[in-house]
């Protein structure tokens, strides 16, 4: 989906860096509840201040009515561990357990720990657990990730058995994990022959991993920038690890590691959701009780202000799709206030959007607008995740000669907003947008609400202090002068600034591939040919180790008996506003919010236009109009509504792989208060966008060019997906000229152009063949008492809607025809992305759920072992697209992607030959229910009939057919339309 303001989707806000392991599973289960006696589950609500239970102690009891919850926070009498319980009305569960692993090095060791901790413990000695539990649940939601100062282990499941079946699993995996040697070689790194070159080479889960972050140029920029931020305290040093310096990592420090961080007194525990506390407590108490308190491992965090400082270093190129004198990265970074001071950081963070976000933001208007670079830096904004936060600006896509002129620029803009302070207007709009995103309900709240409080926490901050959201706006509100004195006190005589320059070397890919080889050659030297055939030895004990069969049967697991055999339903009513427009109502529960969407299909092929649907999606919530600059009316948009967003729609026909619906998706959600705002300004962005505005257009379009070539290193597998699935059906074909590398190169090609008034006219005729009343259609989710309203409010939106689109350029275009099966797209990064895709049937088809089990079984029984495990990829498997009828095999940040290829060909030879058990057909199964039922956000809810047209009868059938694949259905749908279909296969290597 296109980004929701034009100036805000342009702004990559500082973030925290969490390095994570791969295999998360997002969105399970409507299955069955398990009970538990209403004693169980209220007993958390009658529990207060001083309450002793199961060795815990209450120390605080908290209710946050804006949110629905009270908050317990809890305190384990022997070992100290901190627990915080969120007592809350909802079925999606969360749990999590972490550690404070603030590191003194960038060997990565947190990183490989984290990993590691997940392949086996003492009570479940199975290799890798984590991966293996994905399909013996239902969870909604699992992972693990490495942030800069700590380690979190959570998941989220609807299913009270499955809740405790994760909760034993995650805390014997950090309590007592086997940590063994050949685990770490597999997933830190090792010393490995290279049978293709006859030499040596480094390989490794999180290796490659961080050699493909490393080669994102943004990541890359923002790493460093921080690294030099920080010198003499833990950040700086990389908490994922630099590639450069993993191999210094000794399995003896991993261990001593664990030993000295993975303890109760170093923990913090989280769980939110409606199951009953006390069993937890219980569980945690059994599972830590022999342990004794210790005092936490410091390591220092504040850094000694050092004045200004200019530091310049190397980095790959930006963007191909950039001129090539604007390849420099430049920002300048001050260094604000303690993070614990809660009210301060969100003070900063409001300032901060102030400052930057949107075309009436005063840093966009003098870094952006001006044309100096193309974007801002990846590190621009203000960043909480430190002891000591920071906020930075930068630019990106810009000429060294400029360096001068942008830091006069940066602080000349803070000193006008010091003396001048921001409009009221945009400071209440801000807040708006603060209180309307809490009332937004969510399927991942508990989640959500985990993840505001992780970093402040493992600070010592009490983390109640961050969901007390509207204590902290009516403080801004009526703290006066805040935003100057802001300025007075970090950024107008700042003791610690850094201006960080980051030039462009083309060979910059080059050098790194040689300062490993130095490394390789360097570690070489040492090693004698004992030491090497050890190496040999242990290398074979590990290949041995990822080929052992092994007894899965200490796993907990949930049965298909577990699963509802019902989907849940989605009631809509079918009606139709100004005479004609087709509208899908549904009447919900939505905290006094409306939510509306629209799909506008065009009926027409149109060749010419289709690429510029990304940019016509851009600008109509960049460019501002005739009678409104942008400026007002994103001030407009963020007092009113939750944002508005425009994003070209594609969607097969679910009988017929051959024929597609194309056009544009748009739609909003405000409080029920300001109903008529929302719609009248969809309205006037629709019909009034102004793309006349070149030097906007001109800002926006190096934007996207830089940004979408940025995403490849980031997210490659998808790109190589899109790519070699685009000759397969015509929505694929779109896709990947929507999305996909076509797109990439498309911009790159309009921005070299500098054709704007070609552009414009382009865009201009985009609007006219897009928007027609004639092929819209709405869909309206809300309150009972605001339908009236919405109908009202659409009704006028309508009045004004084109009713009939342009036939000036009208043309079916070329017949879609299947083309090149190969494809290979060399890029500057230094890992890979594989992916092959076959065509095969439509939704309906009654063969499609054995295509999508079978998807599920390949993945964790042959891919998993062979892409991640022994090729040393972060993460490779199988997808079904239902609906577009395709079956993908992909990898991610792959070092051996010609090997993979031929192990997407070899997963199918070995299924026609393999024996599938009971177990595995079952955990297939469940790993589909479990993607099936996902929680749904209530903005969500019956979309699925309104976008593609997928009813809940046809839902309820298909699940019925889940329940009934079986082993001999997933070798025919392999034998019938993947093993040898090289006609319908294509393959893509970036």
């Amino acid at each position: 989906m296109v980004g929701v303001l034009g100036g805000a989707r342009m702004l990559q806000v500082a973030r925290k860096t969490a390095w994570h392991s791969a295999g998360m599973r997002k969105a399970p289960l409507l299955a069955r509840y398990f009970s538990h006696s209403k004693s169980e589950s209220s007993q958390a609500s009658t529990l207060e201040p001083g309450s002793q239970l199961h060795g815990f102690t209450v120390e605080d009891v908290q209710a946050v009515s804006e949110l629905k919850l009270k908050a317990l926070r809890l305190r384990h009498q022997k070992t100290g561990l901190e627990w915080l319980h969120i007592d809350r009305d909802d079925n999606n569960n969360v749990f999590s357990i972490g550690f404070n692993t603030s590191v003194t090095d960038s060997t990565g060791v947190p990183h490989i720990l984290e990993h590691t901790t997940l392949c086996g413990s003492k009570k479940y000695p199975v290799r890798d657990p984590f991966f293996k539990m994905l399909n013996r649940s239902l969870s909604t939601f699992m992972n693990a990730w490495t942030a800069h100062d700590y380690t979190q282990y959570p998941f989220s499941t609807q299913n009270a058995q499955d809740y405790e079946n994760l909760q034993s699993v995650y805390l014997d995996a950090v309590f007592q994990p086997t940590l063994r040697e050949v685990d770490f070689r597999q997933e830190g790194w090792r010393m490995e022959r290279d049978q293709q070159e006859l030499g040596w080479k480094i390989k490794g889960v999180v290796y490659n991993e961080m050699k493909g972050a490393f080669s994102d140029a943004g990541s890359l920029f923002a790493t460093r920038a921080e690294q030099q931020m920080y010198p003499g305290t833990t950040y700086e040093n990389v908490s994922g690890g630099d590639p450069q310096k993993i191999p210094e990592l000794t399995y003896e420090a991993l261990v001593e590691f664990h030993r000295t961080r993975y303890h109760p007194s170093n923990a913090r525990v989280y769980s939110y959701g409606s199951f009953p506390l006390a069993p937890q407590l219980q569980r945690m108490d059994a599972a830590i009780s022999s342990y004794v308190r210790q005092s936490p491992i410091q390591v220092p965090m504040e850094v000694k202000p050092f004045g200004e400082r200019m530091v310049t270093e190397f980095g790959p190129v930006e963007s191909a799709a950039g001129p090539a004198d604007k390849q420099t990265k430049f920002s300048v970074s001050y260094l604000t206030n303690d993070m614990r001071n809660v009210y301060e950081s969100f003070a900063m963070s409001v300032f901060s959007g102030l400052l930057l976000q949107g075309a009436s933001a005063p840093m966009h208007k003098a870094l952006i607008d001006t044309h100096i670079g193309s974007d801002f830096s990846s590190n621009t904004g203000y960043s909480p995740f430190t002891r000591q936060t920071s906020l930075t600006v930068g630019l990106q896509g810009m000429a060294d000669k400029d360096i001068p002129m942008v830091e006069q620029r940066i602080s000349e803009t803070l000193a006008r907003v010091g003396e001048e302070g921001f409009e009221q207007r945009r400071i209440d709009a801000a807040l708006a947008s603060v209180e309307l995103a809490y009332k937004h309900k969510t399927s991942d709240f508990g989640l959500s609400l985990m993840r505001s409080v992780s970093t402040g926490w493992f600070h010592g901050v009490d983390p109640v202090e961050y969901l007390r959201v509207s204590e902290n706006v009516e403080r801004l509100r009526t703290d006066s002068g805040v935003f100057q004195k802001l300025v007075d006190r970090y950024f107008a005589n700042s003791p610690h600034k850094l201006k960080y320059v980051m030039l462009a070397d083309p060979k910059y890919m080059q050098g790194l591939e040689e300062k490993e080889h130095e490394l390789i050659q360097t570690k070489l030297a040492s090693l004698s040919s004992a030491d090497l055939a050890k190496i040999d030895e242990k290398n074979a004990e590990l290949a041995e180790e990822q080929m052992r069969k092994e007894d899965l049967s200490s796993l907990p697991t949930l049965t298909l008996d577990d699963v509802a055999a019902d989907a849940q339903r989605y009631a809509v009513d079918m009606g139709v506003c100004a005479e004609s427009v087709p509208v899908q109502w549904r009447t919900a529960a939505t905290n006094g919010i409306s939510y509306m969407r629209a799909i506008n299909a065009v009926r027409d092929k149109y060749p010419d236009l289709w690429p510029f649907m990304p940019l016509f999606c851009e600008a109509l919530t960049y460019q501002g109009t005739g009678a409104r600059d942008m400026a007002e009316i994103e001030t407009d948009i963020r007092l009113h509504t939750g944002g508005i967003s425009f994003s070209p729609f594609v969607t097969t026909d679910l009988d017929n792989l051959g024929h597609i619906e194309a056009g544009i998706s748009f739609g909003s959600h405000c409080l029920d208060a300001h109903i008529d705002k929302m719609y009248a300004l969809i309205s006037e962005l629709l019909r009034e966008a102004n793309f006349a505005n070149s030097s906007r257009l001109r800002t926006l379009l190096a934007a996207m060019a830089t940004n979408m070539y940025n995403d490849v290193a980031y997210s490659g597998h998808a790109f190589a997906r899109r790519l070699a699935a685009s000759t397969l059906t015509p929505e694929m074909d779109a896709v990947e000229a929507l999305s996909g590398i076509s797109q990439v190169r498309f911009l790159g090609d309009l921005r070299r152009s500098g054709d704007l008034a070609r552009i414009t006219e382009r865009l201009e005729q985009v609007r006219d063949v897009v928007f027609d009343r004639s092929t819209l259609r709405t869909a309206v989710t809300a309150n009972a008492g605001s339908a009236e309203a919405n109908q009202q409010a659409l009704e006028q939106m309508l009045a004004k809607y084109p009713t009939e689109a342009s036939d000036a350029l009208r043309s079916q275009g070329a017949k879609f025809a299947s083309s090149a099966s190969r494809f290979f797209c060399p890029l500057p990064v230094s890992t890979n992305y594989a992916a092959q895709a076959t065509r095969c049937i439509p939704y309906t088809h009654p063969d499609s759920v054995k295509l999508q089990v079978l998807a599920k079984f390949l993945t964790p029984a042959f891919l998993h072992r062979e892409i991640r495990e022994r090729n040393g990829a972060y993460g490779g498997g199988a997808s079904f697209a239902s609906v577009q009828g395709i079956f993908s095999f992909f990898s991610y940040r792959d070092p051996m992607p010609r090997e993979t290829m031929q192990t997407f060909n070899r997963s199918l030879e070995w299924l026609l030959t393999h024996e599938i058990s009971d177990r595995e057909m079952r955990e297939a199964k469940l790993s589909v229910f479990g993607d099936l039922d996902a929680p749904l956000s209530v903005s969500d809810e019956g979309m699925a009939y309104f976008t593609a047209g997928i009813t809940d009868d046809m839902r309820q059938e298909r699940r019925e057919r889940f329940f009934a694949v079986t082993a001999q259905d997933l070798r025919q749908v392999a034998q019938q339309y993947l093993a040898g279909n090289e006609a319908q296969s294509r393959t893509a290597w970036i």
